[in-house]
C-alpha cells in the first residue's frame, strides 16, 4: 500500500508539473505575440524612413525597401535642420522635468511632512488644476507670455510643462511620501541636521524610485508636446521636433521618407531612456501601489 501511495503521489506530481510547464508555454507564447504586437509600429516606422514617396505607396506596408534610403536619416539632420530641434527638445526636455520632479518633491514634502494652516488648501488647488483643460489655456497664455516678452521664447514652453505637469507629479508622489517612516526624518533632527539638509540628504535618496517614475512620465510629455511649441515658438531656431516635422510638408509634395526618419529620430531618445529606467520606473510603481 506505501508503494503504491508513492506511485500515485509521484504520478499526481508529475502531472501538475506537465501542467505547469503547459501553462508557462501558454503565458510566454501570449507575451511574445503582445511585444511583436507592440513592437509593430516601429518596425513600420523603420520601413517607412528607409523608402522613397513611390515606394510609400505603391508597396505593401511591411515590404522591404528595393533600395534603402538611408541618406533620408543623412538629409534630415544636415540640411532640414533636424538637429537644432533635435538639441532644442533634449535641453527643453530635460529642464523642464528636472525643475517640474523637483518643485513637486518640495511641494509634496511640505503637504505630507510639515503641520501648516493651508495645506489641505495648496493640495486641493492643485488637485483642481488637474481638470483644467490645456486647449483652453492657449490664450490666456500666449497674451500673458506676449506681455512679458516671452513669445518665441523656450521659457515659455519650459514653464507651461512645469505648470502643467506639477499636479499629476504631486499626485504620483503623495502616496510614497505618506507612507515614508518618520523615525528616519525625527532621528536626523535630533542629531542637529536642518529641513533643507534633510531633504536632499535623506529623503530625496529615499524616494528616488517614485522620482524616477514620475521623471520619465515628464519627459514621455515634454518631448512629445506639440500645441504649446505651435502656438509659442515661431522661429526656426527654438522649434522642437514635434514641429520641426512640418517642414517636410510642402504646399505640393510631400517628403514622407524624411518625414519617418524624423519620427524615427525623434522615438530613439525616449526607448532609450526607459530601457535604461525601466527598472526604477516598474519598482517605483510597486512601491506607490503597496505603500500608499
Amino acid at each position: 500500500m506505501m508503494h503504491t501511495s508513492a506511485q500515485i503521489g509521484g504520478t499526481v506530481k508529475s502531472g501538475s508539473s506537465i501542467l505547469r510547464k503547459i501553462g508557462y508555454a501558454l503565458l510566454y507564447i501570449i507575451l511574445i505575440g503582445v511585444a511583436a504586437f507592440q513592437l509593430f509600429p516601429l518596425l513600420w516606422l523603420l520601413l517607412f524612413s528607409l523608402k522613397n514617396n513611390q515606394e510609400v505607396f505603391n508597396l505593401p506596408p511591411l515590404s522591404l525597401p528595393q533600395n534603402p534610403k538611408w541618406e533620408n536619416y543623412a538629409k534630415v539632420w544636415n540640411s532640414g535642420n533636424i538637429d537644432v530641434y533635435f538639441f532644442n527638445s533634449v535641453w527643453i526636455t530635460v529642464a523642464a522635468t528636472v525643475i517640474t520632479v523637483v518643485l513637486g518633491s518640495l511641494v509634496t514634502f511640505a503637504i505630507t511632512r510639515m503641520k501648516w494652516k493651508g495645506s489641505s488648501l495648496v493640495l486641493g488647488l492643485f488637485m483642481v488644476a488637474m481638470m483644467i483643460p490645456v486647449h483652453s489655456t492657449l490664450i490666456p497664455l500666449f497674451s500673458m507670455f506676449n506681455k512679458v516678452g516671452l513669445t518665441d521664447h523656450p521659457l515659455s514652453l519650459v514653464l507651461s510643462y512645469v505648470a502643467f505637469n506639477m499636479p499629476i507629479t504631486i499626485m504620483i508622489l503623495l502616496g510614497f511620501y505618506y507612507a515614508l517612516p518618520k523615525e528616519v526624518e525625527e532621528a536626523a533632527i535630533i542629531d542637529g541636521c536642518s529641513v533643507n539638509r534633510m531633504f536632499f540628504r535623506i529623503v530625496l535618496p529615499m524616494t528616488s524610485s517614485v522620482i524616477a517614475t514620475t521623471g520619465i512620465i515628464n519627459m514621455i510629455y515634454n518631448w512629445n508636446e506639440f500645441i504649446f511649441v505651435n502656438t509659442f515658438i515661431s522661429s526656426d531656431h527654438y522649434k522642437t521636433l514635434t514641429v520641426g516635422v512640418q517642414n517636410f510638408i510642402g504646399q505640393y509634395t510631400t517628403d514622407w521618407g524624411a518625414i519617418g526618419a524624423t519620427l524615427m529620430i525623434s522615438i530613439l531618445p525616449i526607448l532609450v531612456a526607459y530601457m535604461f529606467l525601466s527598472d526604477r520606473i516598474v519598482e517605483g510603481m510597486a512601491a506607490g501601489a503597496v505603500k500608499g
